[in-house]
């Protein structure tokens, strides 16, 4: 499958590509078979952060795992967040990451260049997406301010994030962004949160976030019809989850809901990787049964 299409696919058809994030290398077995077995459309992801501070070890390392449970039919492999800057404020330097991936089969690649000003996220993201369409991969880009991933968390309490708009992606700058950038996939910040990473709160449980669905309708005018992502795809209340599908967001990401189940599998069973595993295959099915309401969605793209 072309990401691109898929993804393109989905927002014509008002269903969603669900993302899970990988940031334990033996969790990629068992989301593969739960994409599978609800016959959905999905994309395993690795973000700089999951082998930076977490256990995927490398983006080549979750390529290869991907590779030997990989089904064609239903899943595809995606680049997540390589930040210009990080959650940090370190400099990265995201081109040769870029390249990396393109050589160990990503189908697609996001740049984060979100912390920078608007003319610099717009160039740098250029520079990923000539790169990347050279090679067939379609580009993510990220605008506006998902919070969370930062060392004090979103730094405010949930309800004052969104009642202020805090990072909110702004509606002119993302018209002007999706002209300029070259990207084929715009994140946008619209009331969610990403899971925190940091090791003294990152077992918490996330706040129950909330979606500016007027703000998404309007972002998805102002892009002319660029399919939206939506980062931090945990603990949304499922009622804008599915209003925000049915309005423009065609890709979300998932990453603590299953983290998190791993984890806690970890520790009950004393380190037991099967029995781990099993918990995040179930927990992968009622996300996408139950939660985003993808099952059989590979069959309403494909036919």
């Amino acid at each position: 499958m072309n990401a691109n299409e898929v993804v393109i696919r989905a927002r014509e058809a008002k269903t969603v590509i669900a993302a899970f994030n990988i940031p334990f290398l033996p969790m990629v077995k068992p989301v593969i078979e739960a994409i599978v077995d609800e016959k959905s459309i999905a994309m395993i992801q690795v973000a700089r952060l999951e082998w930076e501070k977490f256990q995927s070890q490398s983006l080549e390392a979750v390529a290869e795992e991907y590779t030997k449970y990989a089904k064609t039919k239903f899943t595809l492999l995606h680049l997540d967040h390589v930040p210009v800057i990080d959650e940090d404020n370190v400099m990265v330097d995201y081109m040769p990451v870029m390249k990396r991936a393109i050589k160990a089969g990503y189908q697609s690649v996001m740049l984060d260049g979100s912390r920078l000003p608007l003319n610099e996220n717009i160039e740098a993201t250029r520079r990923v997406s000539d790169l990347a369409h050279s090679c067939g991969l379609a580009v993510e880009a990220e605008l506006g301010c998902v919070s969370g991933h930062e060392s004090g968390g979103i730094g405010m309490s949930y309800e004052e994030l969104f009642c202020t708009k805090k990072g909110f992606t702004d509606i002119s700058e993302a018209e002007r962004f999706a002209e300029q950038s070259g990207c084929d996939w715009l994140s946008v910040a619209v009331g969610s949160v990403h899971g925190a990473i940091a090791k003294n709160i990152r077992k918490d449980k996330k706040p129950e976030a909330l979606l500016d669905i007027a703000h998404i309708v309007a972002l998805r005018d102002a892009v002319g019809g660029m399919p939206l992502v939506l980062h931090g795809g945990t603990g949304i209340k499922q009622r804008y989850i599915l209003e925000a599908i049915e309005n423009g967001i065609s890709k979300i990401n998932v990453g603590t809901e299953i983290r998190q189940t791993y984890e806690h599998a970890i520790e009950e069973k004393s380190g037991d990787i099967e029995y781990a595993r099993h918990q995040v295959y179930l927990r992968t099915r009622w996300v996408l049964s139950e939660f985003l309401k993808t099952s059989g969605n590979q069959k309403k793209l494909y036919g």
